[in-house]
């Protein structure tokens, strides 16, 4: 679902941890994570299952992965027209 998205926290060897972040970028894309046998691999995809980006890390450069998932759509506010939503602004409500 567009909004979907995976935070990768990777290990660089210098100490320090940097941040990747993958997400569904159009309607109907999705992001999956699969694992390996040594490495983890995040792709977004399409309805169909075809791999539109894909990036891949080593499972032992790995500190975390966070996955952000996309509110709903009615949780996001988004009705289609103003039925049940209560009057349109600036216009007085009918008795």
């Amino acid at each position: 679902m567009r909004g979907d998205k995976v935070e990768v926290l990777v290990d660089t060897g210098n100490g320090s941890v940097r941040a990747f972040e993958i997400a569904a970028t159009k309607s109907g894309r999705r992001v999956e994570v699969s694992t390996l046998r040594n490495m983890v691999e995040v792709a977004e995809v399409t309805r169909t299952g075809q791999p539109v980006r894909t990036a891949r890390f080593l499972t032992s450069r790995v500190v975390a992965i966070v996955e952000h998932p996309a509110a709903d759509g009615a949780q996001r506010g988004r009705a289609t027209g103003t039925q049940g939503n209560g009057p349109a602004p600036g216009r007085p409500q009918a008795p």
